[in-house]
């Protein structure tokens, strides 16, 4: 039965959630909510086992969610995974009227592409070689900014508990907004780890059909691994647990994320994984040049 799941039936999904949305503009129904959620997770269902079909389809030649065509419909699957995380978050916020037709009109330029001849493996390591790095690179960004914000939040609420008289040197953002920096910072920096490890994954998928591929066992990419659970329980606890200190501890954790994060970056530099970029020998350096003339 999954095997049948073409383009048409996520559209057709993500058709009608955008047409209850549209809804929302002419009068009031109290299962609204629960119809368009309904539909857009049954799309992205169907979406998900369309987009796992490419991929197995693409491992038989050993370029895996390489084509325009599927760039797009993962282009469209990532923002229905975020408007339906939003939607959950705010079910009263009409965010699917300006989000849903972006979807749809990702899907329409994937469909208008899907005849397009796909990248050649080269091509398609290359990008999605791009892609890993990018968004990790985002990534430690984005963790690196919420440390920074926790570490301000530490002491900015050390300051205030013991009434110290603020230093007009040293003036610090409001605990609230330092709390609210932190809270969005846990959830980008997972989003964009998850989606760089995903972009590894898939390049790793693409390289097992030649040599020197990074083995799953790599210490990075277990370690990255462990990132990414931990940021996933932390992102967890800070939009679940609501007590009067919520602030201080998920400043804590913004912390920890950033030691967690260093631990890979210290993997990386230190060799300790496939990873790092291998250092040319001596001999080999010097061989290229033994004929040369003075």
């Amino acid at each position: 039965m999954l095997s049948g799941i073409t383009i048409v039936c996520f559209t057709a999904s993500y058709a009608v959630a955008l047409a209850m949305e549209v809804t929302r503009l002419f009068f009031r129904m109290p299962v609204r909510f629960f119809l368009i959620l309904g539909f857009t997770i049954a799309g992205l269902f169907a979406h998900t086992v369309h987009l796992w079909h490419r991929t197995e389809a693409g491992l038989a030649t050993g370029v895996p969610l390489s084509s325009w065509y599927d760039w797009s419909l993962l282009a469209a699957w990532i923002l229905t995974f975020l408007y339906l995380g939003w939607a959950i978050r705010r079910p009263n916020s009409p965010v699917g009227l300006f989000m849903l037709p972006l979807v749809l009109a990702l899907i329409g330029l994937g469909y208008s592409l899907q005849n397009a001849q796909a990248f050649r493996r080269d091509q398609a390591l290359q990008l999605w070689g791009l892609a890993h790095g990018v968004l990790l690179m985002l990534g430690v960004v984005v963790v690196s900014f919420g440390f920074v914000a926790g570490v301000m939040y530490l002491v900015q609420s050390y300051r205030l508990k013991h009434k110290m008289q603020p230093n007009t040197l040293l003036r610090l953002p409001s605990l609230e907004w330092l709390q609210e920096a932190n809270k969005h910072m846990l959830l980008h920096s997972l989003l964009l780890i998850l989606l760089g490890m995903g972009a590894g994954i898939v390049m790793n998928l693409i390289r097992t059909a030649g040599k020197g591929f990074v083995p799953w066992t790599d210490p990075v990419v277990i370690s990255s691994g462990v990132l990414v659970a931990w940021l996933l329980a932390a992102t967890i606890f800070e939009w679940t647990y609501k007590p009067a200190q919520q602030g201080r501890k998920v400043a804590y954790l913004t912390v920890a994320n950033f030691a967690f994060l260093a631990i890979v970056l210290i993997m990386l530099a230190t060799g300790a994984s496939q990873h790092a970029p291998k250092q040319a020998s001596n001999a080999a350096v010097a061989a290229p040049n033994a004929g040369a003339s003075p």
